[in-house]
């Protein structure tokens, strides 16, 4: 099966970073885009998006991190100090698990989170 990959999610918790980190886009782009080559991943593309302000204070950011070998994607929560991460690798031309936990421990330490709750799903391995 050619579509075999590797989908890790993870839900950060009373992350304790300082507060750029869950509302700054244009930081937080740059960060993630270095964070995934420095796993051997290769960023093709990105768009991160700060959301608007709103009565309960700073909005949050939704982002997405284009791989040649598939995707990042987070979205923070600044008033609940939460973050969701999003790191999927194809192992379609050799097997990527490894960049891909690297990654997410990097994005997990980045938010510095008190707990978090983290998933781990193959893909593709029907015949």
């Amino acid at each position: 099966m050619h579509m075999q990959g590797l989908h890790l999610t993870a839900d950060l918790y009373q992350c304790r970073c300082q507060d750029a980190w869950l509302a700054d886009a244009q930081q937080l782009c740059q960060w993630c885009v270095q964070a995934a080559q420095a796993t051997g991943l290769q960023p093709i593309d990105h768009l991160f998006h700060a959301l608007p302000t709103t009565g309960a204070g700073p909005a949050g950011v939704t982002a997405a991190v284009l791989l040649a070998q598939s995707h990042v994607c987070l979205h923070t929560w600044p008033e609940q100090r939460a973050v969701t991460l999003d790191v999927y690798v194809s192992n379609f031309d050799g097997d990527r698990s490894s960049q891909a936990r690297e990654l997410m421990t990097a994005l997990i330490d980045r938010f510095q989170p008190e707990w978090t709750e983290q998933r781990s799903l193959d893909r593709g391995d029907g015949e």
